[in-house]
């Protein structure tokens, strides 16, 4: 039953995550955290951090690793559990395979007819809103604490998204380099000040 639902839920993503990755997480957390429960919210960002980290798709990534989650979360055993990250990623691609051969055929017949640009017009700020939706959903306290109760791990939350934002705008670092330095400075930090 898990399987159905993981192949269900994951189908619908990759159906309806207009936006790529970033725009699928959203989706993701909605049906994984909120609707079904598999994992929580925790489970959640440590995903979206370990699927950044790892090559490829960040929405294939987190179907793989929410596919693993969930059977070990429900009492499956290992083999099982990547069972779940099979189904899961292969439901999560399976609709862009089919709509992309779709897709190209047609595109690149009417790609300059009006009605089609009239389309892309209104779906580049609706991917755009999906990508900050997705940025905010993970600024909770999850991962940032609260100011009321550690005023401290608040703080410096909010200075390494500043400093990954001015890092990656201004100075043009290279995203593993700030992932590296973030997860360095983690290390360090938390193990010292023991936060």
């Amino acid at each position: 039953m898990l399987y159905l639902e993981l192949f269900y839920t994951f189908f619908k993503i990759g159906l309806f995550g207009f936006g790529g990755g970033y725009g699928m997480l959203s989706m993701i957390q909605g049906e994984v955290v909120t609707r079904h429960g598999w994992m929580t919210m925790a489970e959640f960002t440590d995903i979206v951090a370990v699927s950044q980290m790892t090559p490829g798709p960040i929405g294939i990534n987190s179907a793989t690793y929410v596919g693993y989650t969930a059977v070990i979360n429900a009492g499956g055993c290992v083999p099982y559990a990547v069972a779940g990250s099979i189904i899961a990623s292969f439901a999560v691609m399976l609709p862009s395979f089919v709509l992309m051969l779709f897709v190209a055929r047609c595109f690149m017949r009417y790609s300059k007819h009006p009605r089609v640009e009239a389309v892309f017009e209104v779906l580049r700020p609706t991917v755009v809103g999906l990508i900050a939706s997705a940025a905010l959903l993970l600024m909770n306290s999850s991962n940032y604490g609260s100011p009321s109760a550690d005023t401290l791990q608040f703080a410096v939350s909010v200075a390494i998204t500043v400093a990954a934002f001015v890092a990656l705008k201004i100075y043009k670092v290279s995203p593993l380099l700030i992932l590296l330095a973030g997860g360095l400075f983690g290390a360090l930090f938390y193990g010292v000040v023991g936060c």
